[in-house]
């Protein structure tokens, strides 16, 4: 059987993966200090995260209804078809992860609560159980061709692997010399492998990254969807799965694929939060102030680009005055030259 030991988590990690961390730990303290600031922001950011992370997991699944039929299940609406009942029984899950994450912690029976919760009212006989015959992760092809993608553990098995994934995982969890966003990845690669549900496992497994990142104190999860953004770049993050899956079985496989795509999905969720932040907060703002705003408010350079499409109403010259301004008011430093020119905050 498949043993597990992230202790590699502690050896020489590739410079790409400590370069994204370092940007995430900068982003995360920087989304701190501005949630301080902008609470009724952060507030309507909030309830938007929640209606994009029900479409987005579901979605990835094709499991779908309109939009206005995903606010109507969000704010409470009887569900009316299959679908609908699904993504119901995915809404209350999340809603449970983001009002008792200090109350919640990895455990099977957690993992089981969650599954039942999605899977009850549609399939109530493995609702929150193990399977009990083995499963295949399939792909589909345009033609409507099929081929068997992973085989993963066998249903004899199952119970025997998760116990030891949590094990590995709570040994992994008390290492201080364990970087939290490498083992989050990990685990969940981990456990996407053992499959351990006859259906479900995809969206068990993004409830799941969303309790983690809640329990290692990155709570952008409640203001910005990470289940959209995983389905904005599914082909992306399909990807890096099978690479990361090809020999599992053999103990062999390579963590890194599916590691960087994590991050780079972290990347985006803060990177969504600044834009997301600028669209609301500057609706009313004169146009000097809405440059001025995005520059510094930003959590990551931009370029006059970058500011144009935010706001394509104003012209590049008023924007060209404003970064003259800041500079020489000491506000803001310029990054590159010429084209790649970017602007942060001092």
């Amino acid at each position: 059987m498949r043993t597990f030991d992230y202790s590699f988590l502690k050896e020489a990690i590739p410079g790409n993966i400590v370069g994204l961390t370092d940007i995430i730990a900068d982003l995360r303290s920087k989304e701190e200090f501005r949630k301080l600031q902008y609470g009724d922001t952060f507030e309507i950011l909030r309830k938007k995260a929640v209606i994009e992370s029900v479409k987005g997991s579901n979605a990835i699944e094709g499991i779908v209804t309109t939009d206005s039929r995903i606010r109507d299940l969000v704010e409470g609406a009887t569900p009316e078809t299959h679908d609908e009942i699904e993504i119901s029984g995915y809404k209350d899950a999340l809603n449970l992860i983001h009002t008792e994450h200090d109350n919640l912690d990895i455990r099977e029976d957690t993992i089981c609560m969650f599954h039942k919760m999605i899977e009850e009212h549609t399939n109530n006989d493995s609702a929150g159980k193990y399977k009990k015959t083995g499963n295949y992760i399939m792909e589909y092809s345009p033609d409507g061709s099929r081929r068997i993608r992973f085989k993963p553990v066998s249903a004899d098995e199952t119970n025997k692997a998760m116990e030891q994934l949590l094990l590995s995982f709570y040994e992994a969890r008390q290492d201080s010399e364990i970087p939290p966003l490498l083992l989050i990845p990990c685990f969940i690669l981990d456990f996407l492998c053992i499959h351990p549900f006859a259906d479900g496992n995809g969206r068990v497994s993004r409830l799941l990254t969303v309790m983690l990142l809640y329990s290692f104190g990155y709570d952008i999860v409640r203001y910005i969807s990470f289940e959209g953004q995983v389905n904005t770049y599914k082909e992306s993050y399909y990807a890096a799965l099978e690479q990361s899956s090809d020999f599992w079985h053999e103990e062999k496989n390579d963590y890194i694929p599916f590691i960087v795509n994590f991050l780079q999905i972290m990347y985006r969720c803060f990177k969504s939060l600044d834009e997301s932040f600028v669209e609301i907060s500057l609706k009313k703002a004169k146009k000097s102030e809405r440059v001025e705003s995005i520059l510094l408010n930003a959590i990551v350079p931009v370029s006059k680009q970058d500011i144009a499409e935010k706001v394509p109403d104003i012209s590049i010259k008023t924007i060209e005055l404003v970064l003259s301004r800041l500079i020489k008011e000491s506000k803001i430093t310029k990054v590159g030259t010429y084209k790649n020119a970017r602007y942060m905050r001092k």
